[in-house]
């Protein structure tokens, strides 16, 4: 696993130490020994966990974390706090400030580096999402990624997988109007409610009398619905092992028994921060590239999407030694329509027929608007002679079925023309594709209009 680990401590033996333990593990180590140069080389460098010491002069741990966590830049960089302080207090102190966990020196080497590798994963989820916005600035990305997503304005759903009526007691008491909790005793019902409900954490006991509480843990992880749902493990002294391996098959967090309120609703407030950050982000990038490259008008994909997305299928069915074919339509004296009924008009035309279009292509087939009133259908494993007779029948259904317009539904003749062209055996490309399309589609048009012309070569 390849990750760059900062680890942050004023004295050089402490350092060293731990990062002789990473190098081990091959993970890129860097080193800072005090808070300001901590902050700054997370701002400037890709640095995917942080482990950090607490008691630091002029700036102490804690006010590291919180100016990390503070700036949208950085507050998505996992931190753990390493200290030598070992009270409840200590560490709800440290998880209030923004750390995703906080560990007890001596650290035990399995135990930190499991916690580190799982940290290291729930960030590349992360850091996958803002690489895709970061390719798209020109479609205002950059707003986005400067938001603060870390909402603690509603509460938390959150379920309770526990057999053990008192110890359900006491955390729902502990999470009064701090959670939405919901409670099962069954493993088996909880997978089942946890696949089914929008959660926004799972908490599942380790202290079952006839069940694995592990093999629950993978099955939310091996689940769509489930994966990315924070887990949280309530585990029993000693059971240090269970711990580990739940880290490896990605729990979130853990607690130990006896369960202090104060830790139990900073680590719950951790994870729910992060999960709505990761959402949000997800929603809102998805949202937006699909504007980027959605045509308003019609809701077919646009040029830009095509520029970008053909050659990935001209490049697949190349590889794969697989047919692909290309056909570009033109709505016949579309200028008259515009003239004759106004751009509401011809908008209602554009409308009508990219629903007709939609009707008549497979759903592996790529139908975008090239701009005004052409659009283009990418086919793949199709044949020139398949995609010919598709093109026919979309010109013969515009040409039979007159397009009714405005309020009084008043029916206006629509005809189009098109042009078709393949992939060619041996040397070809993109451009020399939509060249010959191109050339069939001005064919069609100067031929007489309301016609398929194909292109062989």
């Amino acid at each position: 696993m390849t990750a760059r680990i900062l680890v942050v401590d004023d004295i050089p033996a402490n350092v060293r130490l731990l990062e002789v333990r990473l190098l081990a593990e091959y993970f890129e180590v860097l080193t800072a020994t005090n808070g300001p140069d901590a902050i700054e080389t997370c701002e400037n460098g890709k640095v995917d966990v942080v482990l950090l010491d607490v008691m630091m002069p002029d700036m102490d741990g804690f006010e590291v974390c919180r100016r990390l966590k503070s700036d949208p830049a950085t507050s998505h960089i996992p931190v753990v706090m390493i200290t030598a302080l070992d009270q409840v207090s200590d560490r709800v102190r440290g998880l209030e400030a923004g750390a995703d966990d906080f560990l007890t020196k001596p650290v035990n080497d399995l135990q930190l580096m499991t916690r580190v590798k799982s940290l290291v994963r729930l960030k590349s989820l992360t850091d996958e999402l803002r690489l895709r916005a970061s390719t798209t600035r020109n479609i205002g990305i950059e707003e986005l990624l400067s938001r603060n997503f870390a909402s603690e304005d509603t509460t938390p759903k959150v379920l309770l997988i526990d057999e053990r009526k008192s110890s359900v007691e006491r955390i729902q008491k502990m999470l009064r109007d701090r959670a939405d909790l919901d409670v099962t005793h069954d493993p088996h019902a909880g997978f089942f409610q946890a696949a089914e409900t929008s959660y926004e954490c799972v908490m599942i006991s380790t202290a079952f009398a006839d069940f694995d509480p592990l093999r629950l843990c993978s099955q939310l992880r091996s689940l769509d619905r489930t994966r990315f749902v924070p887990i949280i493990l309530l585990a029993e002294e000693g059971e240090e092992e269970r711990i580990i391996r739940g880290l490896e098959l990605g729990i979130n967090d853990y607690l130990m028994r006896p369960i202090d309120q104060q830790e139990l609703t900073a680590r719950l407030r951790t994870q729910v921060r992060r999960k709505r950050y990761n959402d949000q982000l997800r929603a809102s990038v998805t949202q937006t590239i699909e504007m980027a490259v959605t045509d308003g008008l019609t809701a077919l994909h646009n040029r830009r999407y095509l520029d970008s997305h053909l050659q990935t299928l001209f490049d697949r069915a190349v590889a794969r030694r697989r047919p692909l074919s290309v056909m570009i339509t033109d709505l016949d004296r579309f200028k008259a329509i515009n003239d004759a009924h106004g751009h509401d008009g011809g908008d209602e035309v554009l409308r009508e027929f990219a629903r007709r279009l939609r009707k008549n292509v497979r759903g592996i087939d790529l139908a975008c608007r090239f701009g005004g009133e052409e659009f283009v259908v990418v086919m793949p494993d199709t044949e020139g002679a398949v995609a010919e007779k598709v093109a026919e029948r979309i010109r013969a259904e515009i040409a039979q079925a007159a397009f009714a317009i405005g309020q009084d539904g008043k029916a206006i003749e629509v005809t189009v023309s098109v042009g078709v062209s393949s992939v060619l055996k041996g040397v070809d490309t993109v451009a020399a594709l939509m060249k010959r399309a191109d050339l069939a589609l001005y064919e069609a048009k100067s031929g007489g209009r309301n016609r398929v012309v194909a292109k062989a070569a």
